[in-house]
């Protein structure tokens, strides 16, 4: 039901556009027709308005007041008695409303919290790695966004971000912070972990439905098809795991290691634009290199793209 009402309500300015259609619509009807027998409307309207406005109490109340007005003042031969009881049923409608749609953004931040509170727990079994999963969740989102994907696709990949080494919690710890080189037998269990994290979050349909498992399971595919852990090639990638795959080497290779100091950023950019088309996505990288024009690289070296030593 929360999934319903989550893909339903993510677009409160278009419930601010409904809103006013309606109103606008009752009121014609109202004045060019001399009827009220689609009062339903002007309930319409302030369910509208309760959705779009969710969060602007104030504009919860004048609105209301202006809808009750509205039809008041037009109803042929209303009594002056209605006005309250028309305020009253449609401010009680449009404050449920807007207590349905809050409802609704705290359950996803209270899960977006409970996903960060994990994905911080698994990073802090590596120092060296702390704060990854949000640095690649930050990064992957820029790059979104410069795509122009839309506002439920970048919160998708936002969470994917956070999520998308969550299989690295059945990695031994040993392996996870080996000083030195991996050895073969090391190296599988360690390229295991993406197949680890989608038996892990399989079982949740909103991740399944919304292309979380995606990122999860196919972030380390690479654009030639010499990745894993399936071997996909090109398109055959999701397009947010072609997004993460970047963000994640960015910040991997911008970070220290156990086994290696941390890469300056000209080196790190261009490593990314030398590997376009064979590990990553054309696509993907331009929209990534596009953030470093030469006007922003100062700042963002010193603040949005590049992590603090």
């Amino acid at each position: 039901m929360l999934n319903i009402l989550d893909k339903w309500f993510n677009h409160y300015k278009f419930y601010r556009y409904a809103f006013f259609i309606f109103l606008l619509l009752s009121l014609f009807i109202t004045i060019v027709f001399h009827n009220d027998n689609f009062f339903i409307l002007y309930n319409i309207s302030v369910i509208f308005l309760g959705f779009g406005f969710y969060n602007k109490p104030v504009y919860l109340v004048v609105f209301t007041i202006l809808v009750t007005t509205s039809r008041f003042q037009f109803v042929p031969r209303a009594e002056e008695s209605l006005f309250f009881i028309y305020l009253v049923s449609y401010l009680f409608m449009t404050f449920i409303s807007a207590a349905m749609i809050t409802y609704v953004q705290r359950v996803k931040q209270k899960s977006l919290d409970i996903i960060t509170s994990l994905v911080k727990a698994l990073d802090s079994r590596d120092p060296y790695t702390y704060d990854h999963s949000e640095n690649v969740s930050r990064y992957a989102m820029q790059i979104a966004e410069k795509m122009n994907l839309s506002k439920d696709v970048c919160q998708i990949i936002r969470t994917g971000g956070l999520l998308h080494d969550i299989g690295k919690i059945g990695i031994p710890e040993q392996i996870l912070t080996k000083p030195m080189e991996l050895t073969d037998d090391e190296y599988k269990i360690i390229k295991s972990h993406p197949v680890i994290g989608y038996d892990m979050l399989k079982h949740v349909k909103r991740f399944e439905k919304n292309g979380t498992l995606d990122i999860v399971l196919y972030h380390h595919e690479r654009f030639d098809g010499n990745g894993y852990p399936a071997g996909l090639k090109g398109n055959e990638i999701p397009l947010y795991a072609r997004i993460i795959a970047v963000a994640d080497t960015f910040d991997a290779m911008m970070s220290r290691r156990v086994y290696r100091n941390e890469f300056d950023l000209e080196h790190t950019l261009h490593v990314i634009r030398q590997n376009k088309g064979t590990q990553f996505d054309p696509q993907v990288v331009d929209a990534f290199l596009s953030l470093f024009n030469k006007q922003k690289m100062e700042t963002m070296k010193l603040t949005t793209l590049v992590k603090s030593p």
